[in-house]
């Protein structure tokens, strides 16, 4: 399994640095190597996260570090975000061992793809998992289902270890047409919600707030491609031509 069939462990504000070495230390167990971090709170290369991961530095020497979700997922094309919660949103939910195998088809097929990771007080925020194509839930003891930040990176990266050691060694994909990445996504997602601000549409701002969630939430589980991004640009701006 080399560095570029595998997802991107995208940690979304960790709180310790223990933590993000434990992570570390997990996604060497599993031979994953692509880990980034959004807006750490502490030194992910400190005496504690090194000794944390456990031989597992490289993982961390190599980590990338964003200003945002958004830009941490923006080269992707497919993400699945974790939590143990449940979401007033409308995107396909998975079992660890079904994202895997979700994961592990579209890596093969050259798909880009990530796992979101929340903080480890609060989870991920509803504005993280509206970027995500599906959600992963780990269903667990419903007395006690929460789960440290390692072992949910531990069970998620073990799935797709199996899944990928058990999947056929080659598959080829014909006429497939090349996905919209995240950026491209939502900076048509942005580009809507100008118009809509154009028209005068957001009364109050948390109207508008449901709004913004609701338009990512309709465009990131849909896995667009690139030509269907264009032809919606063009139908909006006809429409838009046409209104004036």
């Amino acid at each position: 399994m080399t560095n570029s069939n595998q997802p991107y462990v995208i940690l979304v504000e960790p709180q310790l640095a223990e933590n993000v070495g434990m992570a570390a230390r997990a996604m060497m167990n599993c031979g994953l190597y692509n880990m980034r971090l959004v807006n750490p709170r502490e030194d992910h290369l400190s005496a504690k996260a090194i000794s944390a991961s456990s031989n597992a530095e490289e993982i961390l020497e190599n980590a990338e570090i964003f200003g945002s979700t958004a830009d941490a997922i923006a080269d992707l094309h497919y993400v699945a975000a974790t939590t143990a919660r449940h979401r007033d949103q409308t995107k396909q939910v998975f079992t660890a061992d079904r994202a895997a195998a979700e994961l592990n088809n579209k890596c093969r097929e050259g798909i880009r793809t990530g796992i979101l990771f929340g903080p480890e007080r609060t989870g991920l925020h509803n504005d993280d998992v509206s970027l995500a194509d599906a959600i992963i839930n780990i269903p667990l003891n419903p007395r006690h289902c929460s789960l440290n930040l390692s072992q949910a990176v531990l069970l998620a990266g073990y799935e797709f270890y199996k899944t990928h050691i058990q999947a056929p060694e080659e598959q080829f994909v014909t006429n497939h047409t090349q996905l919209a990445d995240k950026e491209k996504v939502l900076a048509f997602c942005g580009f809507l919600e100008n118009k809509m601000e154009g028209c005068g549409n957001y009364k109050i701002d948390a109207q508008r707030e449901k709004l913004v969630i609701n338009l990512r939430n309709i465009f990131t589980r849909r896995e667009l491609t690139e030509q269907e991004l264009n032809t919606l640009y063009g139908i909006i701006n006809y429409i838009s031509k046409t209104k004036d």
